[in-house]
Order: C-alpha cells, then structure tokens, then sequence
C-alpha cells in the first residue's frame, strides 16, 4: 500500500534488532512501492490492480517511502493466485479468514525461497472479505498452489477428436474445466483445465500435448483469461466490425453500468460485454467496441467518468475472441 505499516515496523525492529530482515510483499499489480525504490524515486503507477484493494495505491506517500528506503531490505510481490493460496493456506491451518491484502505478508512468505533455518513472521490483518470475494479465491486457489493448469487447446472439428485427446493427453489427470463451443467446421478451440500435482505433473502434461502434437497455449498466467474468457467460450463474431477489447474496472454501486451508458450515447457500438461479481469494491468488465478511432479516445472517455481502463491483449483474448 502507501508504506505505513511497514515503515513504522522496520524503524521499531531495525532499533532493536537490525540482523533481522524486513521483506515488504505486494501484489504484482499494485507494486508502487517495489518500483518507486527500484527507480529511487516515487513513482506514480498509470493502473493498479483491484483485488487486494488494501493496498491498490497509485504512489507511496513521501515519509513511508524515505523510511522504507532506509530500514527495509527488500520487496517482492506475489500473483493474484498466489494470494488466494495463502488465503486458503491460512483457513486451513487456523480457521481465520483474512482480506486479500492481509494475507500478502503469509504469500511472500509462501513463495520466498527462505534459509531452512530461517525464523519467518508474517502480518496478517483485515476483515473485508465477502462470500462473493471468497468464490472467486476459491476458484484460484488450484491455481495459485500449483495444482491446476489451463490451456487453449486445437483439436480437428470432426467426430472422435475429443475422445482422441482424452486417452491421449487427459488420462490420468482429472478434469477441473472443460469449454466448448462449435465455431469452425475444420479447427476446435477447447479451454481445458487440469489438476497437477506440481510443475513436475505439469511438464508430464505438457509432453503429452507436444507428443500428439496438439497446438496448445498454457493460460495458467493469463488473467483475461481466468477472469473472463472461461466464462465465455463461443469464438469470435463475424459480424463485428474494427472490434477492439478493453478491459474497465466499474465502481460495484448501483448504477454505475446506466451512468456509462449514459455518457457513451451511441458513439460506439458495444460488441461484448462480460462481467462477473467478485464481492470488491470495484468490478472488473471486458467490454469490446466497433469502429473505436484510437485507444487514446477510449481511455479518455473512460478517464472523465473515474472508471479506470486498458486496452485489454491477451493470449486467451486472441484464441477465443
């Protein structure tokens, strides 16, 4: 976040005991701090993530990063998966649940390649969390853990084939996703999801792909495509013109959908539109547009109304839009 908790905490610990090390851990998406002390200055970020809320800040504030600077050794960060892992880690171990940001410190932790000897204290706080945001952990908890792998997957479009790829790749491992949807008469594109047991597992299944050479894309990584693209197989349209996807976090209040279309009129067409409530503050939405000029245009539009947007271009965008 802004610094605080960590600036006051390494003064106190460095004043008493300075061999011990002080490791600050955000999100990937919201790394102001990890990029203000790569760069010695603070920085501000142009997007920040919004699950661990608690700590999406676009720049540190000036004190806690002077003091970060002096008394803390380094700072890491960990994935979205990853800190539903250990939010998950800690449920199981002490029936506490904490908010995403709270359980940042036990993901460094998680994830860090610690000393065997080493005596690890992670800060675990806040309560804000709802049965809505615990859905979504629990849908990338596998993932986070090493336990599950997604892919894109080209199979022929006719009779057989994916019975083919299932005594040839899937056998013997269990099936946590599977989408379809006809599109082609001579290629099929299916979003498979498996349960490994470790990158070990996980490289057995991928040489099985290769083996029956199967074109394949792992969006085990892809954030579009674990946010939006499983939910919604179905390919491309035809009949979109210039279609370009963005990606645009709603603010989750009543009537924030009307007031965006309020304000776009009937500039552009909507060509696509998916969102999925993940009990947040703010709510994530992949929106496509016909005959959009630029992208500047967009995200200028997007600006004025304080609903913060990208221009979304991922693998799993490419394969099932």
């Amino acid at each position: 976040g802004g610094g605080g908790l960590i600036a006051g905490i390494a003064q106190a610990v460095k004043a008493v005991r300075p061999d011990i090390k002080i490791i600050g851990v955000e999100p990937e998406d919201s790394n102001a701090m990890q990029a203000s002390l790569k760069t010695g200055n603070r920085v501000i970020l142009p997007h920040v993530g919004i699950f661990a809320d608690g700590v999406a800040v676009k720049q540190v504030g000036e004190l806690t990063f002077a003091l970060t600077k002096k008394y803390v050794d380094k700072v890491i960060t960990v994935s979205t998966d990853q800190l539903c892992a250990a939010i998950k880690s800690m449920f199981e171990e002490t029936r506490s649940i904490v908010e995403p940001a709270g359980a940042l410190g036990l993901a460094g932790i998680l994830h860090y390649p610690l000393p065997k000897d080493a005596v690890a204290v992670a800060i675990c706080s806040g309560a804000n969390m709802t049965f809505e945001r615990l859905q979504f952990i629990a849908e990338r908890t596998l993932l986070g853990s090493g336990q599950e792998a997604l892919f894109a997957v080209t199979l022929p479009e006719q009779s057989g084939a994916l019975q083919k790829f299932y005594e040839n790749v899937i056998d013997g491992h269990n099936i946590t996703e599977f989408n379809y949807r006809l599109h082609d008469r001579n290629k099929a594109h299916i979003f498979v999801g498996v349960k490994v047991s470790g990158s070990e597992d996980k490289r057995v299944f991928v040489s099985k792909l290769k083996k029956y050479k199967y074109v394949y894309t792992d969006l085990s990584l892809d954030d579009v495509a674990k946010e939006h693209i499983r939910h919604m197989i179905g390919g491309p349209s035809k009949q979109a013109i210039k279609e370009t996807i963005y990606s645009i976090n709603f603010p989750e209040r009543p009537g924030a959908l009307g007031d965006f279309l309020t304000a776009l009129g009937g500039r552009w067409n909507i060509s696509l539109f998916h969102y999925r409530g993940q009990g947040g503050d703010v709510g994530r939405v992949l929106i496509g547009f016909e005959n959009v000029p630029n992208d500047k245009v967009i995200l200028q539009f997007c600006n004025k109304l304080s609903y913060d947007a990208q221009v979304s271009r991922s693998q799993g965008e490419i394969l099932f839009l």
